[in-house]
């Protein structure tokens, strides 16, 4: 990164850019209190909630790299809410009541994060539970600057002047200070944007146009927050059959429609089988079975991008919508965060929490993982055997816990380069390790990246022996998941890092014991 960049340009890895942030605040940090370092505190870092173990797994990384030993990993929409009842101190518990569910929104620069936490009752006190985390969504405050800059340069273009890609690049800074100003002043028409130029030759001269309060709002309002029914969902084009390697950025830059997507994903997420507790139940809007959509009663949002008034009451408006279509209560605002240091005061406030006092969230894990077993078939010509999925991690499996599958043997493969293909679901709530999977339907689980890997041969086996196992799976405090395949002759293990990244060598790391 960065992606896409000229040749150039130097560039780094994720991990390196990762331990760049945190190397600076930690000189910062040292210089503030050089008797206290950090790498003596207590350290919260904040992720996104849709990081998979693979992201959570490199954020740790990068922690211990620097010199980090005593840190944890907190979900960006779970410190939102934890600044929320840290800011309403005990009247929180007046705000919100046994039932509730709290759609936690947090728009940032460059992600839409979603979260649904549960309200409960333990031992007669309200308690807090992270039931659903929606996906990866690459889409945020960045994109809605570079739609406007795109809108002044067709603008211009009508005008016969044209831009140069650079040009945009840097009019999109432009346009997001020029967004900002004109979405907190109410009483401003327009802002004078000036279009940088590296000569008389280029354009004749130094060009200026202006971002209108009417190009702003049918922009932004209308293009990221379109007035949709909660059946709108996002909508995926067809893609090139050549397309430039980057980020996955969202195809579709309706936010409303990746709520409506994720409130309709969740209500689907009921358990399949009657004798098993599904985490959804006795939530309003859940006791039909084929419930179309979680129905929030509350709703946290976060994030710079929701500053602005008229983007979150148009965001309200919506929701509020198709809970009135539905025939329930509209959903009350969760007030009185700072959009910009929630995620920070909330981080602050869980270190407190970690040390036994105040309100814990629980939630676990936000997916169930599955690794593939190859199917045993006959050969038939052009067919490769068809991958069973076997649930080793169930949904909201806690930190520090282990889940084993004794009661079934596998074959595995060592000292031959071998492929572990995974497998994660948010829907699958009533899996538990061992459930083994055939088949599913499409949008049920989602394939994670295959690590390809040679498994080491201990003396007494050789290389290609197929070596009858049980599975174990481990969630470390941090939320990163490790599969572990245990000889049932010897007891022997092999563990292996439920990550999809790659070591300086270019191999997966296994280990043995």
């Amino acid at each position: 990164m960065p992606s896409g960049s000229p040749e150039d340009v130097s560039k780094i890895s994720p991990l390196r850019a990762t331990e760049l942030y945190l190397e600076h605040l930690q000189a910062a940090w040292d210089h503030a209190h050089p008797d206290a370092p950090l790498a003596e505190q207590d350290v919260t870092i904040t992720v996104p909630a849709s990081f998979d173990p693979a992201a959570r797994d490199l954020t740790a990384e990068a922690a211990r790299n620097i010199g980090l030993q005593h840190f944890t990993l907190l979900e960006e929409p779970q410190a939102a809410l934890y600044s929320w009842i840290d800011n309403r101190h005990e009247q929180w518990r007046s705000e919100v009541s046994v039932g509730d569910v709290v759609l936690v929104i947090d728009i940032g620069g460059g992600t839409t994060d979603l979260s649904l936490v549960e309200v409960t009752e333990e031992e007669g006190n309200l308690a807090l539970k992270r039931i659903a985390v929606g996906e990866h969504i690459l889409l945020g405050g960045d994109n809605m600057d570079l739609a406007l800059a795109y809108r002044l340069k067709m603008k211009l273009a009508q005008e016969g002047k044209e831009l140069q890609m650079w040009q945009v690049q840097a009019m999109t800074h432009a346009c997001r200070d020029a967004k900002e100003v004109l979405l907190s002043q109410p009483d401003l028409a327009a802002v004078p944007i000036v279009v940088p130029s590296r000569g008389s030759k280029l354009l004749g001269a130094t060009l200026k146009t202006e971002l209108t309060r009417e190009e702003v709002q049918q922009t932004l309002v209308d293009g990221f927050f379109p007035a949709v029914s909660i059946n709108e969902h996002p909508q995926h084009k067809m893609r090139g059959a050549l397309t430039q390697m980057s980020l996955p950025y969202a195809q579709d830059a309706g936010i409303t429609r990746h709520i409506a997507a994720f409130l309709s994903k969740q209500a689907n997420a009921q358990g399949q089988t009657e004798s098993l507790p599904f985490a959804m139940a006795g939530i309003p809007g859940m006791a039909a079975p084929q419930a179309d959509f979680i129905k929030p009663s509350a709703i946290l949002l976060n994030g710079g991008v929701l500053k602005s008034t008229l983007l979150a009451d148009r965001l309200l408006e919506t929701i509020n919508a198709w809970l009135t279509q539905a025939n329930a209560a509209p959903a009350k605002l969760l007030a009185g965060v700072d959009l910009d240091l929630a995620v920070a005061r909330g981080a602050a406030y869980y270190g407190v929490v970690r040390q036994g006092q105040g309100i814990r969230i629980r939630g676990g894990i936000a997916s169930a993982y599955y690794v593939g077993i190859e199917s045993a078939m006959p050969a038939i010509p052009g067919m490769l055997p068809p991958m069973e999925a076997l649930c080793v991690a169930p949904f909201g499996m806690e930190e520090g816990s282990s889940a084993q599958v004794a009661d079934r043997q596998f074959g595995l493969v060592i000292g031959e380069p071998v492929h572990f293909q995974f497998y994660g679901s948010t829907v699958r709530r009533d899996d538990v390790a061992g459930t083994h999977l055939v088949d599913w339907a499409n949008d049920e689980l989602d394939d994670l990246p295959t690590i390809q890997i040679t498994l080491p041969v201990s003396e007494g086996r050789r290389a290609g022996e197929v070596v009858p196992v049980t599975l174990a799976s481990r969630v470390t405090e941090l939320g990163t998941l490790y599969l572990e395949a245990i000889a049932a002759d010897n007891g022997q293990k092999w563990h292996v890092e439920f990550d999809v990244r790659d070591n300086p060598q270019n191999e997966p790391t296994p280990q043995q014991h």
